[in-house]
């Protein structure tokens, strides 16, 4: 078999594209990095996949797969959406499609609605009747932690419900971060009988806290999660949530980018839709207080 790698460097180009991406303990980066890698595939490309753990510095990864002279790269890496450096290195580079902004550098963006995710959220519940509702996001430094809160609280609020500061309790996206966060949301209001966690692995922290408090979901609280990872559907109860489109979004990501290595003209932003999942983890509000239920249960447990 003729070396790929060596016939590229000896021509200056090679039928390979870069993919750098953040930490593939994050289930959502592992499967957007999937969809590329099958997309590319079929177009008679590899893919090169370079993970960078968290704090690490992206941009020598980013150097290296100049230096191995991919075609074009894949940013999957949120995590940097306000990382400036990634501007200069990718100054006078090869073709690049993103899934979230690259602060300072124009560059062609792929993700999912994440408004609407927070619009389809807020639907639910108020259909169902709620009106103590809160919600946990996770970091405020994330443009899709923003945007879901904004189409979520929007919604809210022409439905005639205010979402209120003192129930809108940050996380860092994990499990054990959303069910502190839980806490200190349930130490705030007893009462809350709706809670919308803007991943599902925070619901899963959402889903122990409050079972730590003796609270039963979905007959004294609700609990919506998003992303629709696979677990959802097998968890006590089943996971209401939002569908996000991981593998088409970077099977998307990659076809843009190979017509853009072809010289073809490509959009500057495309947005997949999102949809919403129905499971048993949400139902009409209760029409009793929790009041001595959450008083007398352990409130501790972070």
């Amino acid at each position: 078999m003729p070396n790929a790698l060596a016939r590229g460097l000896v021509h200056q180009t090679s039928p390979t594209v870069g993919i750098l991406s953040d930490d593939f303990s994050d289930v959502a980066i592992a499967r957007f990095v999937l969809g590329a890698q099958r997309s590319v595939a079929g177009e008679g490309f590899a893919a090169l996949v370079v993970s960078t753990p968290a704090g690490g510095d992206h941009t020598v990864s980013l150097r290296w797969l100049h230096e191995l002279r991919v075609r074009g790269v894949l940013l999957m890496a949120p995590s940097l959406e306000s990382d400036a450096r990634l501007a200069e290195a990718f100054r006078d580079s090869v073709p690049r499609v993103s899934l979230s902004q690259v602060a300072g550098a124009r560059t062609t963006v792929v993700g999912s609605d994440h408004r609407m995710t927070g619009v389809l959220v807020a639907e639910h519940l108020l259909s169902l009747g709620h009106e103590r509702i809160g919600t946990i996001t996770g970091g405020r430094d994330r443009r899709v932690t923003l945007s879901r809160l904004k189409g979520f609280r929007d919604r809210l609020r022409s439905g005639g419900v205010t979402l209120e500061p003192a129930v809108v309790v940050e996380a860092d996206w994990t499990s054990e971060g959303a069910r502190a966060a839980t806490h200190r949301l349930l130490d705030v209001d007893p009462e809350i009988t709706a809670i919308f966690a803007q991943s599902d692995l925070m619901a899963l922290g959402v889903l122990r806290a409050l079972a730590e408090r003796g609270i039963s979901v979905p007959r004294d609280c609700s609990v919506v999660g998003c992303d629709d990872l696979r677990i959802a559907g097998f968890l006590t109860p089943p996971l209401t949530t939002v569908r996000v489109p991981f593998e088409e979004t970077g099977a998307l990501a990659a076809q843009l980018l190979l017509r853009s290595i072809r010289g073809e003209t490509i959009s500057a932003r495309e947005l997949l839709p999102v949809r919403f999942i129905v499971r048993a983890s949400t139902a009409r509000p209760p029409p009793h207080s929790r009041r001595s239920v959450s008083s007398s249960s352990p409130a501790r447990h972070v």
